[in-house]
């Protein structure tokens, strides 16, 4: 993640986080007891939200692509995803990877195994705050 992450401009924020003056949408800032001067002395904060950075992979990835001297397609092959993204592409490499993200078939099985890490890899990036399109999810 952090290879294809590290690309990314600017974050972008999916949610802001809300001023103490602001209540949070289904709930209600509450007034404390006037002070001596007939004003309320505060009000009740609202619980801050928590920003997500929202990554596109296919823009880093066909960014990469466009400045790549290699025709490496990302969107169909694990071993070209690897490679666009600085990773070893070996066998053995894929196999460790297959291994870390629990792969439960026969990694002597190279294309079932490739097959399964490319949708795997995308998946994960999707999880984890990357905007991946829905039919290389499937």
């Amino acid at each position: 993640m952090s290879k294809i992450f590290s690309h990314a401009p600017a974050p972008t924020l999916a949610a802001a986080s809300t001023s103490a003056a602001q209540p949070t949408p289904g709930t209600q800032a509450t007034a404390a007891p006037a002070s001596s001067t007939g004003a309320p002395a505060a009000t009740a904060p609202s619980t801050p939200r928590t920003a997500v950075q929202v990554v596109d992979v296919t823009v880093i990835l066909d960014g990469l692509t466009a400045k790549n001297p290699e025709k490496l397609d990302w969107k169909k092959s694990i071993v070209d995803l690897m490679k666009l993204v600085g990773m070893d592409s070996s066998l053995g490499a894929r196999k460790q990877l297959a291994k870390e993200l629990n792969y439960t078939g026969d990694p002597n099985d190279s294309a079932s195994m490739n097959i399964w890490l490319h949708k795997e890899v995308l998946r994960k990036l999707s999880e984890n705050g990357g905007k991946v399109p829905a039919e290389l999810l499937a």
